[in-house]
């Protein structure tokens, strides 16, 4: 197929890790995920083959099933090929509104890149040295023409044709200036400096560097009131300031300015056909901001059968062959080469972040609104349904009351082939997991956590001009690129293809992006486990230093945590302690000097919009700073400086919990965290009395109730236990019955 083909320069990354539970392993999820994340977190992604038996039945009702997909233009995705779009973009605006269109040329069979000349002619000089140098081969070489073709002279051409006029506009260049040495106007008659006693004072006469101070100044109102003099006379030119040879004024349709041709920079050889804007006018239009990059909503409602259809004709149609019979690397190779296109402009939709409590959800759910069979009852409480992991006792995410819709709630996403997700990295640092429920496959990239910076400082060394105008681009899920580039400066990444019924799980911190293979439907949602704690601390304060909204409190959550330790289960009660201390400390250092005027808050029964710093955007639940004058803003702790200039005495403190009440909750913590220690120290002298002294079967009762009641988890203790219970219990029965026989006889 000649539009296939050209993307075998992409080298996939190496494949991340695999994982095969078997049933005893699957049946703990979150434990199960704990135990492989020392390998798998180094990857950032990695991929989980369920039991083969495990097959949940697809629960969403097919018939009713309605959603309307976003539009992807793929070359529009990618970070360098969209800065060349928006260059072509302002370059053809810059020639539209002076009446001409923009004709890209080909040269070798293949668009001219007009940015990456631009580029490299800057880099080489600029147009002038390029020129005097004769660099122009050079630059063709720079750009990946064959040598001998004389292209150099074709790329001058072109490139004073086209981009230096804008680039001179873009110096400022040919805007009007309004120096002296612009202006061939008289000097003072000596009826001009009767008329004027200023002049008269001045003993020089005539414009140059030897006219200082005041004399200066009134030589140029002179020379300006001859300009606006002349200005009503006639039409005189804005650069040159003369009227004569009217044939070549050409008369600006946006603001009736004159300007010569030849006093253009560069200057015209004709007028311009149609309408004409000057350098004034055009440096207006081209200043305004562009809109914020985002995908649009596909006006056409699909039904998940039509979609099906749709996708399906598509990929056939592109790839000349059935569907199923493409090969993955093909698709990779020809998305890759698609996405940095400038040339073929490819659109595809995608039913993403589709909200499963709207639509439901593809797992069964116990939710009352249909009967369910034994088989789907069990999927519906298994640990791996994605509407019950958020929720499992070891997740944090049971503690936050709100349903938070593609958090705690999930989302679906159906995909044709091309349809893609960007680089990203989850809502406050969590963990994900995305289910295949059918269809084709999903490529997935993945970045660990370590090199989560180094991805963003080189998609923003690379692409300067798209975080200029977006700094929190990589936040709104909308710029992919190219993993070998990302490589080939240092980022580790790892691949794979998520086939259908796998589950993918992504790590905090993690960058992910990847794309379809095909037609399919998958299922993904968010969830926190005990070692996500100091993460989610350090993704708030990186929120704070961009201004970022929060989806929920972590201040919040932490202390809901603590405020009920006996219902923690061992592992998150000691993770909550570490965490509920730093936060302490932190509390108690911000509070240092606030605590003359304050006033108890329960922030968490406020709207979230009305608890967030007015500076960084957080979201307050321990403490904040008001002002009685300005009710309607607060602070958090850290921007006390930011929050009005009212006298000192008008603010105050608003806090959800003294000081005391903040201590004894941590205390509370650390005895649940380190129950489970005590309660081991009293088995092991129970289980190693001598012989004489041995403990009662009542008080080995005891231990072993009070172990179920605090939900120790299961250990090489509680088994010893509960064997000297049964031989107590096997010995007991047996010198009953040897006892009853006894005394029959």
């Amino acid at each position: 197929v000649s539009k296939v083909g050209g993307g075998e320069n992409f080298v996939p990354p190496p494949e991340c890790p695999v994982f095969e539970p078997s049933w005893e392993e699957f049946k703990d999820p979150l434990g199960y995920i704990a135990k492989i994340r020392p390998i798998a977190e180094k990857s950032g992604i990695c991929k989980i083959r369920p039991p083969a038996d495990w097959q949940p039945p697809f629960a969403v009702e097919v018939d009713s099933f309605r959603f309307t997909p976003r539009i992807q233009r793929l070359n529009e995705l990618e970070a360098e090929t969209r800065v060349k779009l928006n260059y072509l973009d302002r370059i053809a605006k810059f020639w539209e509104i002076q009446g001409s269109s923009l004709k890209i040329p080909n040269i070798e069979r293949r668009i001219l890149d007009l940015f990456s000349l631009s580029k490299v002619v800057i880099e080489e000089g600029g147009f002038d040295i390029v020129s005097k140098e004769r660099r122009w081969a050079r630059v063709a070489q720079k750009l990946g023409y064959p040598p001998g073709k004389n292209i150099g002279s074709l790329l001058r051409s072109h490139y004073e044709r086209i981009v230096y006029p804008f680039e001179v506009f873009h110096t400022g260049a040919s805007l009007p200036v309004m120096l002296l040495t612009h202006f061939a106007l008289p000097d003072p008659t000596e009826e001009d400096i009767e008329k004027n006693p200023e002049l008269k004072k001045l003993q020089i006469y005539g414009a140059g560097p030897k006219m200082m101070g005041l004399g200066l100044v009134t030589l140029i109102l002179f020379h300006l009131s001859v300009l606006c003099s002349a200005k009503v006379d006639s039409f005189v030119c804005r650069m040159c300031g003369r009227g004569d040879e009217d044939e070549k004024l050409l008369l600006c349709d946006g603001c009736d300015d004159n300007y010569h041709t030849f006093c253009l920079l560069p200057p015209l050889t004709e007028a311009p056909k149609g309408n004409w804007r000057c350098p004034k006018c055009v440096a207006e239009e081209c200043k305004r901001p562009a809109e914020a990059f985002g995908f649009e909503q596909a006006t056409r409602e699909y039904t998940l059968q039509s979609f099906g259809e749709m996708a399906d004709t598509f990929k056939a149609d592109y790839f000349n062959m059935p569907v199923h019979m493409v090969p993955t690397e093909l698709v990779e190779r020809e998305f890759w080469r698609l996405v940095s296109s400038i040339e073929e402009d490819v659109t595809v939709e995608y039913g993403a972040d589709i909200h499963s409590k709207d639509f439901g959800s593809g797992f069964p759910m116990n939710n009352g609104m249909k009967n369910l069979s034994q088989e789907e009852t069990d999927y519906a409480q298994s640990g791996w349904n994605l509407n019950v992991m958020p929720v499992l006792e070891q997740s944090l995410l049971c503690h936050i009351n709100a349903d938070i819709s593609g958090m705690k709630v999930p989302w679906l996403y159906v995909g044709m082939v091309f349809s893609a997700f960007c680089w990203h990295i989850e809502d406050h640092w969590s963990y994900s997991i995305n289910y295949l429920h059918w269809g084709e496959p999903k490529t997935w990239y993945g970045v660990p956590s370590v090199a989560a910076e180094q991805l963003e400082e080189v998609m923003k060394k690379l692409t300067p001009e798209l975080f200029e105008f977006q700094p929190d681009l990589l936040h709104q899920l909308v710029t992919i690129m190219n993993p070998n580039i990302l490589m080939a400066h240092g980022v580790p990444v790892v691949r794979t293809n998520q086939c259908a019924g796998e589950f993918v799980i992504t790590f905090p911190r993690a960058y992910h992006s990847g794309f379809n293979q095909g037609y399919n439907f998958a299922e993904a949602v968010n969830f926190c486990t005990a070692d996500w704690l100091p993460a989610g601390r350090s993704c708030i304060e990186h929120y704070r230093r961009l201004r970022r909204y929060c989806v929920f409190s972590h201040e919040e959550l932490t202390c809901k945590m603590a405020a009920c330790p006996e219902k923690l289960d061992l592992n998150l009660a000691a993770a909550t302690h570490r965490e509920m201390f730093s936060i302490v400390q932190e509390e108690r250092e911000l509070r240092k000097g606030l605590l003359e005027r304050a006033e108890r808050e329960a922030f968490e029964l406020l709207p979230d919009d009305e608890r967030q710093c007015d500076n960084c955007k957080t979201t307050c639940f321990l403490s904040a700073l008001a002002c009685s004058n300005c009710t309607e803003r607060l602070v958090c702790l850290y921007h006390t400086q930011d929050l009005c200039n009212c006298p000192t005495d008008k603010l105050y403190l608003r806090y959800r919990y003294t000081l005391d009440e903040l201590l004894a909750m941590l205390h509370r913590l650390k005895v649940r965290a380190e129950s489970f220690d005590s309660w081991a120290n009293r088995v092991k002298e129970a289980l190693e009395q001598e012989e004489g002294n041995k403990t009662g079967v009542t008080d080995l009762e005891v231990l072993k109730a009070e172990a179920a009641e605090k939900k120790f988890p299961d250990n090489e203790l509680l088994q010893r236990l509960n064997t000297a219970l049964t031989d107590t219990q096997h010995c007991q029965q047996t010198s009953t019955e040897l006892l009853n026989k006894t005394l029959t006889r």
